[in-house]
């Protein structure tokens, strides 16, 4: 199917910040993007492009919109393919892939900057959003003329070995290791790309809500555990140090890992970067879609592998930036992935912050921060 086949309308300017607005853009790479913008009037601002993660929607981005726009830009941020609003897109399991494949997603990206009246803007991605930012930046340079990964290092393609054929790629035993230990585990990201993961989340025995206030607590700084350090090697031995969100107990789904971390009552009153007004935004939203468009992102990346060794070597000129929360496991999760982004991949980098009070939602977590941060950079 595609996606939600009932007509949608925009979000309601009630359960937005004064300043943004929700609307529809048709025609973008085959979509009906929704999109949440401000700084729209008057027309000519500079575009800041904003790209959210797992599982999130643009309305992650609600607290950051006003402050660019009142920094003088034209911020926006879609519901990506797969996501909340927009629709177009496949949401079978079995639906081929392809369309969620990067440099396919980067196209999304390209058309939507197109569509918003802009020769070129700054991209900022968050989580799953950072790769898709890299990729916008590193495809197109002349449009994504500044790029800020937030709480993922961008791996870029490594570089073609001179002299001789690419080697075969190395047999990856993290899995078939991880399993074997004393206590039995399992990588989120290949558990995501199960046919289990999606019926797991929507059918969440806790409830759609009850799930993502979990699952957004366990990995944000309100949650003690999240204490994270640089890991030495991609071992399971290492690997297993971090959190079961992101390192699961193997007879775990997603729902139960996190429903051990429920917050109290308690915890759920005082929380004030995500209310549960707020909450309810993203539970009617994925009650709605289910999580399937979401998962696909996972699912994809080794889809159109090939093409995407055109850019292998290719290096990131344009300046760039790195924020995530001190608190966020993301930034260690790919032991390496910060040095050779920050050394390697780009020549420009003008900042690495880790904000102090915000775990894996740093952006709504430490929102003013966040902004502070984005807008010295945009204006640098």
């Amino acid at each position: 199917m595609l996606g939600d086949k009932r007509v949608v309308e925009p979000l309601p300017s009630d359960v937005l910040p004064d300043g943004v607005r929700s609307r529809f853009v048709d025609g973008v790479n085959g979509l009906r993007v929704h999109v949440l913008e401000a700084g729209f009037d008057p027309p000519g601002r500079p575009g800041v492009l904003l790209l959210h993660g797992f599982p999130e929607l643009a309305y992650s981005w609600r607290r950051i919109l006003g402050a660019l726009a009142k920094a003088g830009f034209h911020a926006f941020a879609p519901d990506l393919r797969g996501y909340g609003r927009t629709t177009g897109w496949q949401a079978d399991y079995d639906d081929d892939l392809g369309p969620f494949r990067r440099l396919n997603v980067v196209r999304d990206a390209l058309g939507l900057v197109a569509a918003m009246d802009h020769r070129s803007v700054a991209v900022v991605g968050h989580d799953f959003g950072s790769p898709i930012a890299g990729w916008c930046a590193l495809v197109r340079p002349d449009v994504f003329t500044r790029a800020a990964m937030m709480s993922a290092p961008f791996a870029a393609p490594s570089p073609l070995p001179l002299g001789t054929a690419p080697p075969a790629a190395p047999t990856d035993t993290l899995a078939r290791d991880l399993a074997a230990l004393p206590r039995p585990r399992k990588h989120y990201q290949r558990y995501y790309q199960t046919r289990q993961a999606n019926p797991n989340l929507s059918r969440a025995p806790q409830g759609i809500h009850a799930f993502l206030r979990a699952y957004y607590h366990h990995k944000s700084a309100d949650w003690p555990g999240n204490q994270p350090h640089r890991l030495a090697a991609r071992t399971a031995q290492e690997m297993a140090k971090m959190p079961t969100y992101y390192i699961m107990d193997e007879a775990d789904g997603m729902a139960e890992t996190v429903a051990k971390h429920m917050p109290s009552a308690e915890e759920i009153a005082a929380n004030r970067w995500l209310p549960e007004a707020e909450l309810a935004v993203y539970a009617a939203e994925y009650e709605r879609t289910g999580f399937q468009g979401g998962l696909n992102h996972y699912r994809s990346g080794a889809v159109g592998r090939e093409e995407q060794e055109l850019f292998a070597g290719r290096t990131l000129d344009q300046p760039t930036l790195f924020v995530a929360g001190a608190s966020d496991w993301g930034t260690w999760q790919s032991p390496g992935a910060l040095e050779r982004m920050r050394d390697e991949t780009c020549t420009d980098m003008r900042g690495v912050h880790l904000v102090l009070g915000a775990g894996h939602w740093v952006q709504q977590e430490r929102a003013e921060e966040t902004a502070r941060l984005l807008v010295g950079f945009l204006k640098s």
